[in-house]
């Protein structure tokens, strides 16, 4: 069994960078591809980024350029940095992880999931 924690979230102005951490328990975390979804109210789930266990990454396409997703398995944890905000990028950002070392952007391939951090940006 894994568990995430999300932290990092908060309110920032539109233009703005933030940086989410999720921090996961597990000896194994080194193994696993982990994800950022995030869900804005009345939308479905939209994937965000992906990284595999040997750091290949991947982003959607709305936050291509301003997102960075990294990982530090010393202390197993994943970040989000997000630069230029924008009012659409306002929503719950969830940590997910999957047993598996291959990135995926579909949430069904993951198999833990945090709580979320809520981000709302201003304009």
């Amino acid at each position: 069994q894994v568990q995430l924690v999300e932290t990092g979230g908060g309110v920032v102005q539109a233009g703005g960078s933030l940086r989410l951490s999720c921090a996961a328990s597990g000896r194994t975390f080194s193994s696993y591809a982990m994800g950022w979804f995030r869900q804005a109210p009345g939308k479905e789930r939209e994937f965000v980024a992906t990284i595999s266990s040997g750091s290949y990454t991947y982003y959607g396409d709305s936050v291509k350029g301003r997102f960075t997703v990294s990982r530090d398995n010393t202390k197993n944890t994943i970040y989000l940095q997000m630069n230029s905000l924008k009012p659409e990028d306002t929503a719950v950002y969830y940590c997910a992880a999957r047993s598996l070392r291959a990135a995926q952007t579909a949430a069904a391939a993951y198999d833990y999931w945090g709580q979320g951090t809520q981000v709302t940006v201003s304009s």
